[in-house]
């Protein structure tokens, strides 16, 4: 194996925290991987990993390679964009992180038009609801459906989604519908644990801006695990009408307190400076703006709406 693919294996071994992981980033085997690592080792001449049963660990002389490696390959990433950049022509790797649930709903579908369009371009795309460090983690492009507050990064705004307190028709037919914000402090909600208020709820009424401290009932870090529980009939949620738009539409959920509206937050392509922008992030940005250029029909009132 050469040289460049043993780096890029370690690497990717201790980026993932396993071997299986970095199979996964790089497609390839996990024997590969393996392989790749302990003729690396050979090669060297010393132990870069130590393996347990529960974690690898670097050595000394894997934390020194490590380093080295990560400036390698970053080198040939701009070398491959460099080329890019003199003929117009995208090239290259590019990192992309984005939301569970919305990578899985709306952006996976764009990615093989995206690939049949730029096939020189090779995507490795990772899907998170954390607040990944779009710098410190090596990303390209992140998508974040968020108010953005960090004014270090570029940005462009793809669309924005409404966020909707719903539950199922049968779990308010039990409990009752809340007639007001307050009330909703008296009903068993499931919680997102990346929601940026946390259990406290924010709502525009009639009246102007309300707040009320919520107590869930249960606590998620993934929206579509929200989603699931509301169409067992346990709780409301509050979840955006990308994700819950069509249950709505079909009457599996009902908007509670219509007359008071949830959040609206935009849907963004971040990445980390506009100051040498290679070609294949360009292309990307301008490829998912161009996709959600048209409404995405999320919820009843036309959600997905579209700003530059």
């Amino acid at each position: 194996m050469d040289r460049f693919r043993e780096m890029e294996s370690f690497v990717a071994v201790v980026e993932a925290g396993s071997f299986v992981g970095a199979a996964e980033l790089l497609r390839v085997t996990k024997a590969a991987v393996s392989r790749s690592i302990i003729e690396l080792e050979a090669r060297l001449g010393a132990r870069l990993l130590q393996r347990t049963t529960r974690r690898l660990s670097l050595t000394e002389a894997g934390r020194a390679y490590y380093g080295r490696c990560k400036q390698i390959l970053a080198e040939v990433e701009e070398a491959d964009s460099a080329v890019g950049a003199v003929t117009g022509h995208p090239v290259g790797r590019l990192r992309i992180n984005a939301p569970f649930s919305f990578g899985i709903l709306h952006l996976a579908p764009l990615w093989g038009p995206f690939m049949e369009r730029y096939p020189d371009v090779e995507l490795e795309v990772s899907l998170a609801d954390r607040m990944v460090d779009v710098v410190e983690e090596g990303f390209d492009v992140v998508v974040r459906i968020s108010r953005l507050e960090d004014s270090s990064l570029v940005y462009r705004r793809l669309a924005s989604t409404r966020i909707v307190a719903c539950a199922s028709p049968e779990f308010l037919a039990r409990h009752g519908s809340p007639a007001s914000v307050d009330e909703l402090a008296r009903h068993p909600v499931i919680a997102y644990t990346y929601a940026a208020q946390g259990d406290l709820w924010r709502f525009t009424t009639p009246d102007g801006e309300r707040e009320v401290q919520t107590r869930p009932r249960m606590r998620t870090n993934n929206g579509d695990t929200c989603r699931a529980v509301a169409l067992a009939h346990q709780g409301i949620v509050l979840q955006p009408d990308f994700l819950i738009g069509d249950d709505i539409t079909a009457g599996r959920l009902v908007e509670v307190l219509p007359g008071c509206r949830g959040p609206e937050v935009g849907i963004f392509a971040v990445y980390p400076s506009r100051k040498h922008l290679s070609v294949k992030v360009r292309v990307l940005v301008d490829f998912l703006a161009e996709a959600f250029i048209a409404p995405r029909g999320w919820g009843q009132d036309g959600g997905g709406r579209h700003a530059r």
